[in-house]
């Protein structure tokens, strides 16, 4: 009966500071200040041409951020790129040089070297041209596209046991379109 009682005061408590609270409310919204119902003439004109400059600025600013974005999206567009083609040509590269060798010394394992720079081109040329976004500029973009093309051209030139004057053009065209890339690249950093 104790516990039924004290219950019962708990919850009048409850209803009553409520009650008084809505009341507070209510009397403290109820102030009516003075002034008038119109806008201030003398100092609209000065409101109008802050909230003018204000939105200006916004814009300019917002603007401004938006183009570092862009440049940085960019950027790294076309450093992971040159990476993809620095690393990947190198290893093209290398086995180009090993089959370059074998052949020059008539070695009867010429065939061994053959598989394996032929991948390295193709594996190269795939790299990069899965790298090339529409973020890098056009110039790198058309110097990725030249390796992409040297690649290739010189796996098939491999592959279908091309003469010693093409083929020697072949890796003369494949190694200044690598100089050409790389060097635009370095002028990115």
């Amino acid at each position: 009966m104790l516990i039924r009682h004290a219950r019962r005061l708990r919850i009048g408590g409850l209803l009553v500071g409520s009650a008084a609270a809505v009341l507070a409310g209510v009397v403290g919204c109820t102030s009516v200040t003075g002034g008038e119902p119109s806008a201030n003439s003398r100092d609209a004109p000065a409101f109008r041409t802050s909230m003018s400059v204000s939105a200006s600025e916004s814009a300019a600013s917002s603007s401004a951020r938006e183009s570092e974005r862009q440049a940085s999206l960019t950027t790294q567009a076309m450093h992971d790129t040159c990476e993809t083609l620095s690393t990947s040509s190198a290893d093209a590269i290398d086995a180009v040089n090993a089959y370059v060798s074998a052949f020059n010394q008539a070695t009867p394992d010429i065939a061994t070297t053959e598989g394996p720079a032929v991948d390295a081109l193709n594996k190269s040329a795939d790299a990069v041209a899965g790298s090339i976004t529409d973020a890098i500029p056009d110039e790198l973009k058309a110097a990725f596209k030249d390796w992409v093309d040297g690649a290739h051209a010189t796996a098939r030139a491999i592959t279908g046991h091309a003469g010693p004057a093409e083929f020697n053009q072949t890796i003369q065209s494949l190694n200044d379109t690598r100089s050409n890339a790389l060097s635009l690249c370095d002028a990115t950093y």
